[in-house]
């Protein structure tokens, strides 16, 4: 009888640990959220020059960072077993935060964006190694991807090369797919936000015109477009990437 209620026990504190151990990857996912947050803005920040503000929000992302090792770095969730990149993620990031820091510190804010942009690398790298999909890399890959269309704003394109031609609409049917991606896996709450709408739908109406800049070889159409995906995949980048 003993040995039944001891079995009972034993199962029912299984089934009450299961969901915390679960839980534990997407407390992990959250508490880089909030540190990912504010690296974003500090990015956004020192892309338009606003290094004082930038300051500020490294100093967040320190405190945030520094909160997330101190709690995961010991205890990493198991679906990092056996990801190499996890032990050396902690070490690495707080070596670029110094790095933006003294960059910063130094007058250099190209250079602490560098440092503080490869942190995203980091987790882009980390969880890409254990399989982990993400909003933000999806974003990051639409990056990608739009840097590669971006090659064509250029107001001298040769329009009777078919390679430019097919050169474009390749590398926009190649953004428009990753921007789905994008869209389809953001959360319920993200999906719906006029904020993540504004900036995808905006997106993939000005990739619908890109198909009429190709058949009329008209490159004053194709820079303004450009020039407007530009400005909403930076959006995207600074608020979800």
């Amino acid at each position: 009888m003993l040995s039944c209620l001891a079995r009972a026990a034993c199962l029912a504190l299984a089934l009450l640990a299961g969901p915390a151990l679960a839980g534990n990857l997407a407390d992990f996912n959250a508490a880089v959220e909030q540190a990912e947050s504010h690296n974003r803005v500090a990015i956004g920040y020192l892309r338009t020059g606003n290094v004082d503000l930038a300051s500020i929000e490294l100093d967040r992302l320190r405190e945030a960072w520094g909160a997330l090792q101190q709690r995961f770095a010991g205890k990493p969730p198991d679906a990092f077993d056996g990801v190499a990149l996890y032990g050396l993620l902690w070490t690495g990031v707080s070596a670029r935060l110094v790095a933006a820091d003294l960059m910063l510190k130094s007058g250099r804010p190209d250079a602490a964006r560098q440092s503080l942009d490869a942190i995203r690398g980091d987790l882009y790298d980390l969880r890409r190694a254990a399989g982990i999909a993400a909003l933000a890399d999806c974003v990051r890959d639409a990056n990608t991807a739009m840097d590669a269309l971006m090659v064509y704003n250029d107001r001298a394109l040769d329009w009777t090369k078919s390679a430019t031609r097919f050169g474009i609409a390749n590398k926009a049917s190649i953004y428009g797919y990753v921007l789905e991606r994008c869209d389809g896996m953001a959360s319920d709450a993200v999906h719906k936000t006029p904020e993540f709408r504004r900036l995808v739908d905006g997106a993939k109406a000005g990739l619908a015109l890109i198909p009429k800049a190709i058949a009329t070889r008209d490159s004053d159409l194709l820079h303004r477009v450009l020039i407007e995906l530009r400005s909403f995949d930076n959006l995207l980048a600074f608020r979800f990437g």
